[in-house]
């Protein structure tokens, strides 16, 4: 059996995105439910791709398709927690990201979750791959881990 990995912490990502719970993130059991930790993941790096003039949501070309994701749990978290999901990039393909986000309880420096999405990126009309800009790719670089 392997030794299960200890929750990162705060220092290895580059931006960080404020994450509020909702009501109806809580399941039965009291926290947040893991579908949830999903929709943050997914929240924080578009929120992040917008405030930096990358992803224009209606008529940007190209955009990105979520193609594998992950997640591991540390601790829980529950509605009203003020969450901070830290974001860095991990790998930068031709048209591939693989962007890693944490998510910390507000103030804490070890993570609750941590989890990736792997975004491929593609031509709006074809969704076939389509290399990355170089506008794109200089500024994702700022979040290379």
């Amino acid at each position: 059996m392997t030794e299960r990995a200890a929750p990162g912490s705060r220092e290895a990502y580059r931006a960080f995105e404020p994450i509020e719970t909702r009501w109806a993130d809580n399941d039965v059991y009291g926290h947040i439910n893991n579908v949830s930790y999903y929709a943050f993941f997914d929240t924080a790096v578009n929120r992040w791709l917008i405030a930096a003039g990358l992803l224009d949501v209606e008529a940007g070309d190209p955009i990105g398709l979520v193609v594998e994701t992950g997640c591991r749990y540390h601790a829980s978290a529950a509605f009203p927690d003020r969450l901070e999901a830290g974001l860095r990039v991990a790998r930068l393909g031709t048209s591939s990201v693989r962007y890693e986000i944490a998510l910390f309880s507000a103030g804490e420096d070890l993570a609750i979750a941590e989890g990736f999405f792997v975004h491929v990126y593609v031509d709006r009309g074809t969704r076939r791959p389509k290399p990355l800009p170089e506008a794109w790719r200089e500024t994702l670089a700022s979040l290379t881990a």
